[in-house]
């Protein structure tokens, strides 16, 4: 099977797979144990911590384990927003946010939150104009995704940032797409907050982290928790962490010549679809994209069917965010941009990783063109 789709998870490494092997044979006491064995196993967790938080240009202290991306947005927002309800409960975030986003935004508006959701331009950009104008004295986070996990347009976090810095607002940003794969300095961006998780990075399933500035303060969400320093309740999962931290580095290690290599493979995927003039749109930001994802409206046919179609010639491709799969509503970053219903029901998307191959990219533009002539033979 040829694999197209790596935003929704990658296969683990292996590095990655043998520290998950040895940590849970060697470190698999309890980290809030106070004996020899959940000692080390601490000791480990506190290497993770620094390790990570290098990488984001961010500080030890700020970096709490969770479960994965979904759980680290949640925590974040909630913690947060509950933390500084006391200037006000106004929250701001995009209409192409993902969708754990959009649901603890629709929790806390039934909780007595206001949420307003700013637009974006024809590439899936936030309208900064919009969002300036949307601030009130009451706005308290502004929650904006570092890149869209459907087309793949980076958001101009810096801009955004130093806005909100200017007002004393807090900033969130939902990285779980762009961690590994483009850098990320919490300071230069001027971010408070960063959700990011293991399985986009070729680590292991179940795991995340939220990053809080040190300084900026957070709601306990669950009252009594002990664990992560009260963030997150649960014992902490030291071999898969161990084994994200392991992917963590090797992906930055690799990240220049990883991104290359799928830089040029998009290039050539674009290319061949404007060749063989196959009625396909892909969708790219002029200057502000990330590589791997590849988001196509297929003229004709609904995302499902070629999804399906590429299926039974061996490739896995998605329709969009895999926390939306078996759901037929139209992407909502399709809604989003500006498209019809039925138009954003044609949404396919292709994503590359570190294993995918020219000759890969060859069979998919392949299954697309018979797809064509099925249909123009009809």
């Amino acid at each position: 099977m040829i694999y197209l789709d790596y935003a929704a998870t990658t296969p683990m490494s292996e590095e990655a797979l043998a520290v998950y092997v040895e940590s849970a044979r060697t470190y698999f006491g309890n980290a809030s144990s106070l004996h020899d064995v959940g000692t080390a196993a601490n000791e480990l967790l506190t290497i993770c911590r620094k390790q990570l938080a290098q990488l984001i240009r961010g500080e030890e202290k700020g970096i709490y384990f969770t479960s994965g991306g979904t759980e680290a947005n949640v925590l974040a927002i909630r913690s947060l927003a509950y933390a500084h309800r006391h200037k006000g409960k106004h929250i701001i975030t995009s209409s192409v946010e993902h969708a754990s986003v959009h649901a603890v935004c629709a929790q806390l508006e039934q909780e007595g939150f206001t949420v307003t959701y700013v637009p974006v331009d024809r590439f899936g950009q936030v309208d900064i104009e919009a969002l300036e104008q949307a601030l009130t004295d009451e706005t308290i986070l502004v929650s904006v995704q570092h890149a869209n996990s459907e087309i793949g347009t980076i958001q101009p976090l810096q801009q955004i940032g130093k806005l909100l810095k200017e007002k004393q607002i807090v900033f969130h940003s939902d990285c779980v797409q762009t961690f590994g794969k483009i850098p990320i300095d919490v300071k230069q961006l001027h971010l408070d907050s960063i959700s990011i998780a293991s399985h986009k990075i070729y680590g292991p399933k179940g795991v995340g982290a939220v990053y809080v500035n040190p300084s900026v303060r957070w709601h306990m969400w669950l009252p009594n928790t002990t664990h992560e320093s009260g963030f997150r309740p649960g014992t902490v999962n030291v071999p898969g962490i161990a084994s994200f931290t392991t992917a963590a580095l090797e992906a930055e290690k690799k990240r220049e010549t990883v991104q290359q290599n799928i830089t040029e493979l998009r290039r050539y995927f674009v290319e061949q679809i404007v060749k063989k003039q196959l009625p396909i749109t892909v969708f790219e930001h002029p200057t502000d994209q990330l590589p791997n994802i590849v988001g196509c409206l297929v003229h004709g046919f609904e995302g499902q069917y070629v999804m399906l179609h590429c299926n039974r010639h061996g490739i896995a491709i998605s329709t969009g965010s895999a926390c939306q799969v078996g759901k037929q509503a139209p992407s909502k970053t399709m809604i989003a941009i500006g498209k019809e219903e039925d138009e954003a029901k044609q949404f396919i998307r292709l994503s590359f990783g570190m294993h995918t191959t020219k000759s890969e990219v060859e069979a998919v533009v392949s299954a697309l063109e018979q797809l064509q002539r099925e249909r123009m033979s009809r």
